[in-house]
């Protein structure tokens, strides 16, 4: 028996309304701090050891070894403040970027052939080729880590134990002019390159860890997941978001670890290139296992951050708030 147009349009009136769509770039900024300020306080301690293990060592240590240097529960949170600013702003803007740029994609390629499909069942975001992923998120990280790295700078200082700041301020005056711990200079002139060393090695090391990132974090949500996770269970989109989040995360992080030991060793010392630094790492006790030192702590903080963020994330930006607030609603053609 058919339902009268009256009744149909009364049941469906939400489907009547509305065409899902990505929200607005205030939004994604948004999503994308809060992600970013959640993992970043969670999991400050994984970075804070991980910097510890890859600062300079005299002799092989452990990561047992460094936790009894730890004073306090209260230390491993050490220089939660610039990891806060620098996750939370980092994310927003990263995620803004990718946001923008995949969805101008998106809608260039509809445009040009209109019989194309780019919706995924779990997101609002788009779906796109796996070289336009790659490509996406290897720009977008660019973009987002040159502009912040003076906070990173000062995320891994505070990090270490070589250099005992107290304050942002006595922080950011350390770095400008150079100063290091026990040291005495009698000319003060500073410079701003100091605020970008090691940026070379993190562009390096973060920017095709987000291609690779982006590019696997697509396929494992839009092919692999929704195939082994059953289409009855509850809360399946942020589910396979989580997943997918984690399985990436996971990939990457080990093909990029030589990088950010590298980059670590860049910024807390005075070594000038990215040949000599990693000369030195593989010189000291432990030899090339040096490269990878930490990696097992970046791996747990990058596995579940990924997961935190990508899943506060997407479920932010299609929540009804953003939905409502930042999305120009567009009424469905029938």
């Amino acid at each position: 028996m058919q339902q009268s147009p009256s009744i149909i349009s009364k049941n469906d009136t939400r489907n009547l309304t509305t065409k899902a769509k990505s929200p607005e770039a205030l939004a994604h900024l948004g999503a994308g701090a809060t992600a970013g300020l959640v993992s970043a306080i969670t999991l400050q301690p994984f970075d804070l050891l991980k910097t510890r293990l890859q600062q300079q060592h005299t002799v092989k240590i452990s990561l047992a070894s460094e936790l009894k240097n730890i004073n306090t529960v209260k230390d491993l949170w050490r220089g939660t403040l610039p990891s806060a600013l620098r996750t939370s702003m980092g994310a927003g803007l990263y995620f803004t970027c990718l946001s923008k740029m995949r969805s101008n994609w998106a809608n260039f390629k509809v445009k040009s052939n209109p019989s194309l499909n780019t919706t995924s069942n779990s997101s609002v975001l788009p779906k796109l080729t796996p070289l336009e992923n790659l490509a996406t998120g290897f720009v977008a990280r660019a973009i987002a880590g040159y502009i912040l790295m003076p906070i990173t700078i000062i995320k891994t200082r505070f990090e270490s134990n070589i250099y005992n700041y107290n304050s942002m301020y006595e922080s950011i005056k350390g770095i400008y002019y150079n100063e290091g711990t026990g040291m005495v200079t009698t000319v003060r002139s500073g410079s701003l390159r100091n605020f970008f060393k090691g940026s070379v090695a993190t562009l390096i090391r973060d920017c095709p860890y987000a291609g690779l990132y982006v590019l696997s974090y697509e396929s494992f949500k839009n092919d692999l997941f929704p195939v082994l996770i059953p289409v009855t269970i509850d809360h399946r989109a942020s589910i396979i978001n989580s997943g997918a989040a984690v399985l990436a995360a996971t990939a990457c992080t080990m093909l990029t670890a030589p990088f950010d030991a590298i980059k670590t060793r860049l910024q807390l010392t005075n070594e000038s290139s990215i040949l000599k630094a990693s000369k030195i790492l593989v010189n000291e006790p432990g030899g090339v296992s040096n490269l990878f030192r930490g990696v097992s702590l970046r791996l747990g903080r990058k596995a579940i951050s990924s997961g935190i963020s990508w899943c506060i994330y997407e479920e932010l930006i299609k929540s009804d708030f953003s939905q409502n607030l930042f999305v120009k609603k567009e009424r469905l053609s029938s």
